[in-house]
């Protein structure tokens, strides 16, 4: 296991204390599991056992349909006591076995991919979502977490950011990210009444633009796409006027507070999870790339081949995550240069990765 994903994960389980004995000799399905999120589940699970954590180890079944192949991290992990790697679609899973706890985070969640493959995207939130909840209803897992997405929120008007669970969204249903942001919706609309006609115990996650070591360089979302012009000696290209902004949370605070969600007794209930600050617009964070790298490189400006490229492009992003600090304790503690610093370093050692 690459250095930097090790200690992400022990930082995880110091956070987490003593719930992580709720794992303890219970059975976890995750689905894309060898996604960004989904992998750093897979290291955390994997971690408890290896680290004798529990006192009984924790069944973890990854489920992914591995369209280009097992990860190679991932292969790694086979061995590891307790971890089973099974190669499906989440829409045609018809398992049979109970689960103590379910994470559905299979979904492709880059923008240039999801454009490509939008029938699969809403797939996997829709038709996989719903046959994991019936399943729920008649296995009773102990509980069940949604990953929907910040995306669901459109582009906030200004009144409305930093941005609460409470808002309703401004969102296009049939432009160019509606695959994504629509099937997210639908995906929570699901969760809740399944929770208010069943009983199923399901949270819902809307994270806000988590990053760290395992996020692949070829992702194409911002960060891998700036570093993988410094990795190439290149300047930043910007592919827009650099004026949008966004908040980045580190990934042992995102999984941090996926977990306390998913270990809390908050049914049919969303929550933000993020950082406020700072909130950093694309040229700026641009040139804290290049800072972080201290290489002699530039920002410049050029304009994308794809007329669709940024539409519906939210002007800025920005989480209130005040209900997710008071119900549940969450509280992100690794600060922007810190994980670029991370993050950097992390490529530097993995330069080359597949097409995401």
């Amino acid at each position: 296991m690459n250095t930097y994903i090790k200690e992400d994960t022990l930082e995880v389980i110091e956070n987490l204390g003593e719930l992580n004995s709720r794992f303890s000799g219970k059975s976890v399905l995750l689905t894309g599991a060898g996604g960004f999120l989904g992998s750093q589940f897979v290291h955390y699970f994997s971690n408890l056992n290896v680290e004798g954590i529990l006192e009984q180890p924790v069944t973890l079944y990854c489920i992914d349909n591995f369209m280009r192949g097992m990860p190679e991290w991932l292969l790694s992990l086979q061995d590891v006591p307790g971890i089973v790697i099974e190669t499906e679609d989440i829409i045609n899973v018809n398992h049979t076995r109970r689960y103590d706890f379910i994470i559905h985070a299979a979904s492709i969640a880059s923008p240039i991919y999801y454009r490509l493959h939008p029938l699969e995207t809403m797939d996997a939130n829709v038709i996989g979502l719903r046959k994991l909840l019936e399943h729920s209803r008649l296995t009773e897992c102990e509980s069940f977490l949604f990953f929907s997405t910040s995306e669901i929120y459109g582009d906030p008007f200004p009144e409305f950011i930093p941005t609460k669970e409470t808002y309703r969204g401004n969102v296009s249903c049939t432009g160019p990210r509606a695959c994504y942001d629509e099937s997210k919706r639908y995906g929570e609309t699901l969760c809740v009444n399944f929770w208010q006609q069943y009983g199923i115990p399901v949270k819902i996650a809307r994270p806000f633009n988590n990053y760290g070591p395992g996020l692949k360089i070829t992702d194409k979302r911002v960060l891998p796409d700036f570093f993988r012009d410094i990795l190439n000696n290149n300047d930043i290209v910007l592919l827009s006027d650099g004026k949008a902004t966004r908040t980045f949370c580190y990934i042992s605070d995102a999984i941090t507070g996926y977990l306390l969600i998913l270990l809390s007794d908050y049914n049919g209930e969303p929550f933000n999870i993020g950082t406020e600050e700072p909130e950093i617009s694309m040229l700026e964070l641009s040139r804290l790339v290049i800072k972080t790298s201290d290489k002699p490189l530039h920002v410049i400006f050029k304009q994308s081949d794809d007329k669709d490229y940024l539409i519906d492009n939210p002007n800025r992003r920005c989480p209130d995550i005040a209900k997710a600090r008071e119900l549940l304790g969450y509280s992100p503690k690794v600060p922007l240069e810190v994980g670029l610093r991370r993050l950097y370093q992390y490529y530097l050692e993995n330069p080359i990765a597949e097409e995401s």
